[in-house]
C-alpha cells in the first residue's frame, strides 16, 4: 500500500466508508454526514494549501489517496474529482479574496460540483450557450447544465459559461434565486454520486463570484482529467484484489483457479493494468508539481490509458468471478460499470485519441 493510504487520512477515510459502499450504490446516495465529515477533513479536495485549512498535499500524494478512495468507493472519489475541481478553478484563478472566501469553505465541509456540460455541448465545449453577464455590481448567469456530478449535494456550483468574448466561470450557490437541481435517475455508473442537471434562469450573484482568465477551461479539465485517471488506478487495485482472492480460494477441476493458465493470464494482465496505469499517474503527477510544460498531454494520456485500463480490466474480473463478479452491489459488479463511465468522462476515448495523434504529429513528424 502507498505511503499515503497508510497515512492517518487514509485510515480515517477506511474507517468512515467501511463496508458501506455497496448500500450507497444500491440507494444512490451518499450519506450527508459522510461528505461533511470528509469534507471538513479536508479530503474531498486534498490539494487545498493548509492556509486555507487544507491537506496541502501534492498531486502525487493527492493522487495516490484519490486512487484508494476511488478503490473504496466509485461515487465518493466522483464527488472528490469534483470538489476539486471546483477548488482548482478558485485556488488557480481567483483573488485572494475569492481564495480566502471559497477554499476555506471546500476545506471545512461545504460541497462543491463544476459545471461544464450542456444538452449540445459535452465534447466539444466551446459550443456551450451558458451565458454569464454584467449588470451593476452582479453578474446573471442563464443556462442549462447535464450531468453535473455532486450537484444533488453542492451548496456551490462552479459553472462555466460564456462571457463577452471569451470564457469564465462563476461560483452559484445552489440555494440562489433561478437555479433548479434535478438529479439524473438511475446512472448506469457512479449510482449515488449525486448527478444532475441545473437550469440557471436569470440566476443573480455578486461581481466578486466571477472568476476568469486566459486557459482556464484547459486547466480545469486537466485536473480533472488526472483525477479521474487515479480513480482509474483505484478501479485497477480493487479489481486485482478481488480476483486474486477469489482465484487464490475457489476451486475447479481439482485445483485453485489460479493454477488454471487461462485464469493466471487474467491475474498477469490486471496486474501489468495496475502497474502501467500507476507508473503513467505518477509520470503525470510529477508533471503537475514540477509545472513542466507537457503536463497536459501527460494528463490527457494518463486519461486515456488509465480508463481503457480500468475498462478491460473490470470486465477481466467479472469473468473470473464468474456468478459472484454478476451480483449486483458487489465491488467488481460496480467496478465493471463505474469503469465504462471513466472512458466517456473529462474526454471520451476518442477526444483524447484525436488530441494525442495531435500531439504525436507535432513531436513526430
Amino acid at each position: 500500500m502507498s505511503e499515503v493510504a497508510d497515512s492517518e487520512v487514509a485510515d480515517m477515510v477506511t474507517a468512515v466508508v467501511g463496508d458501506r459502499a455497496d448500500g450507497w450504490d444500491r440507494a444512490g446516495r451518499l450519506p450527508g454526514d459522510v461528505l461533511r465529515e470528509l469534507g471538513a477533513k479536508g479530503v474531498l479536495c486534498p490539494q487545498v494549501p493548509a492556509e486555507y485549512g487544507g491537506l496541502g498535499l501534492t498531486s502525487l500524494c493527492a493522487g495516490e489517496l484519490t486512487a484508494y478512495v476511488g478503490s473504496l468507493c466509485g461515487s465518493l472519489r466522483s464527488v472528490m474529482t469534483a470538489q476539486g475541481i471546483s477548488a482548482w478553478t478558485v485556488q488557480r484563478f481567483g483573488s485572494p479574496a475569492q481564495q480566502a472566501a471559497y477554499l476555506t469553505r471546500l476545506a471545512f465541509g461545504e460541497v462543491a460540483g463544476v459545471a461544464f456540460s450542456e444538452p449540445d455541448a459535452g465534447s466539444d465545449l466551446s459550443a456551450m450557450v451558458t451565458r454569464i453577464r454584467d449588470d451593476g455590481d452582479s453578474v446573471v448567469v442563464d443556462g442549462h447544465k447535464v450531468w453535473v456530478t455532486g450537484a444533488a449535494y453542492a451548496d456551490l456550483l462552479v459553472v462555466f459559461g460564456r462571457y463577452g468574448g471569451g470564457a469564465a466561470a462563476v461560483v452559484v450557490p445552489t440555494s440562489a434565486t433561478g437555479v433548479a437541481v434535478e438529479r439524473v435517475p438511475d446512472p448506469l455508473a457512479c449510482r449515488a454520486a449525486g448527478h444532475a442537471d441545473v437550469r440557471l434562469d436569470s440566476v443573480r450573484v455578486p461581481a466578486d463570484c466571477l472568476l476568469g482568465g486566459v486557459g482556464l477551461v484547459d486547466s480545469a479539465l486537466t485536473y480533472g482529467r488526472l483525477s479521474v485517471a487515479w480513480g482509474c488506478v483505484g478501479i485497477l487495485r480493487a479489481c486485482l484484489s478481488a480476483t486474486a482472492r477469489h482465484a487464490k480460494s475457489r476451486r475447479q477441476f481439482g485445483k485453485r483457479l489460479a493454477d488454471h493458465q487461462l485464469v493466471a493470464r487474467q491475474l498477469a494482465e490486471l496486474f501489468v493494468a495496475e502497474q502501467a496505469a500507476t507508473r503513467v499517474c505518477e509520470h503525470a503527477s510529477r508533471c503537475w508539481d514540477a509545472g513542466t510544460p507537457d503536463l497536459v498531454t501527460a494528463a490527457l494520456l494518463a486519461k486515456h490509458l488509465c480508463a481503457g485500463h480500468a475498462a478491460r480490466g473490470a470486465s477481466s474480473a467479472v469473468q473470473v468471478l464468474g456468478s459472484a463478479g454478476v451480483r449486483d452491489g458487489g465491488a467488481v459488479a460496480r467496478a465493471y460499470r463505474d469503469a465504462k463511465a471513466m472512458e466517456i468522462i473529462e474526454g471520451s476515448n476518442e477526444i483524447c485519441q484525436l488530441a494525442l495523434a495531435e500531439h504525436a504529429l507535432g513531436v513526430w513528424s
